[in-house]
């Protein structure tokens, strides 16, 4: 199993999962309602958000989500795709070795994992985590996810992405850092905070 090319996220891609009404695979009102959820519970941590990264950022439906729960913080989108880097203006970056010469307060990565090879993952799994100072959020598509779909996943699984194994989520979120939300259902989702003093609830 090989990580996606660049070759894969071109115009072409983009019109048919995500502009194309008759076959996009992409529900905005979704991420809405992810985002509300992942930022309310980063405001019960008392997590400062000053700075947030968006790995994979795609075409930018959690920078409108930052923007309405965190006003005063700044958004900086990395996208591995030449083509929407050029449409939006992202930095264009990969997962698995973007560096930036400060972490950031929060860091967003949704919809990535799938397209990696294992090794890419636990490259890209380690990267982020260095990358945060704060929180990161981490979306990894579960094989149950991917072969029967969920209330909100259905469609959004295309023919390319691959269910994460889980055995890498649960080897990042070990090492000092604490999963310290998994919402009910079938996608484990891992937010993990790296400052000592986030810790949850009991």
């Amino acid at each position: 199993m090989q990580s996606a090319g660049a070759a894969t996220f071109d115009e072409a891609y983009y019109q048919h999962y995500y502009f194309d009404k008759k076959t996009k695979v992409v529900d905005p009102r979704h991420v809405e309602r992810l985002g509300a959820f992942v930022c309310a519970y980063l405001r019960y941590l008392r997590v400062p958000v000053r700075r947030v990264l968006d790995v994979g950022c795609g075409i930018g439906l959690w920078r409108d989500v930052v923007a309405r729960q965190f006003p005063s913080a700044s958004y900086h989108g990395v996208e591995f795709s030449e083509y929407l880097c050029g449409r939006y203006g992202w930095e264009r970056g990969s997962v698995t070795d973007y560096q930036a010469r400060t972490p950031f307060d929060f860091v967003i990565c949704q919809g990535v994992l799938p397209y990696l090879s294992p090794p890419d993952l636990k490259r890209a799994l380690r990267n982020l985590g260095g990358l945060s100072q704060g929180a990161l959020y981490v979306e990894a598509v579960t094989r149950e996810d991917y072969e029967r779909g969920g209330p909100d996943r259905p469609s959004y699984l295309s023919p390319q992405r691959r269910a994460v194994p889980s055995r890498a989520v649960s080897e990042f979120s070990g090492g000092g850092r604490r999963r310290v939300a998994e919402p009910a259902g079938r996608a484990a989702i891992v937010l993990a905070g790296v400052r000592s003093r986030v810790t949850p609830p009991k």
